[in-house]
């Protein structure tokens, strides 16, 4: 007879064991060229500081991994509703992958129109393994140390 407490004993093992040879048994073996290609994102989220560019942003971008660490990229984003000055932003950049298919990419912005210009902006990644889709996260730049943002994206390779 099964009790309450031996299934959550059972449970409890179980968890624990699968905890413990989960890590070990992955083994992603992800580099620089599993980004490589077209890659279209949608951006969501918003700029916490500094106060005067506080506000929401939306947008979409298209950005282009070379399988050796570099990437251009153009943007459209809206800010606190505002459309950009211009349709799409360029900008370039680099990227790195680790073998647990994490990584972190570098943005730097090279708009055409001042008012569009933004700090360059450091962004954590994970990239699925055959590199087919990628999940982006916005926290900082890393010359700004006033900017803070939570801006989420997904990229799909095209």
């Amino acid at each position: 007879m099964r009790t309450p407490g031996m299934i959550v004993t059972l449970a409890a093992f179980a968890g624990l064991a699968i905890a413990q040879t989960a890590p070990a048994s992955y083994n992603l073996s992800c580099t620089n060229a599993t980004l490589l290609g077209a890659y279209a994102f949608q951006i969501t989220g918003q700029i916490l500081a500094p106060a005067a560019a506080a506000g929401p942003v939306a947008g979409v971008a298209l950005t282009l991994f070379d399988g050796n660490g570099n990437l251009t990229q153009v943007d459209n984003v809206v800010h606190n509703g505002i459309a950009p000055a211009e349709d799409w932003r360029p900008a370039t950049g680099t990227y790195t992958v680790n073998p647990n298919c994490t990584g972190t990419f570098t943005l730097v912005t090279q708009p055409s129109v001042a008012s569009d210009a933004s700090p360059p902006l450091t962004v954590h990644f994970v990239v699925t393994r055959d590199g087919s889709q990628i999940r982006v996260g916005v926290t900082s730049s890393p010359a700004s140390a006033a900017f803070m943002a939570a801006i989420i994206s997904i990229g799909f390779r095209l």
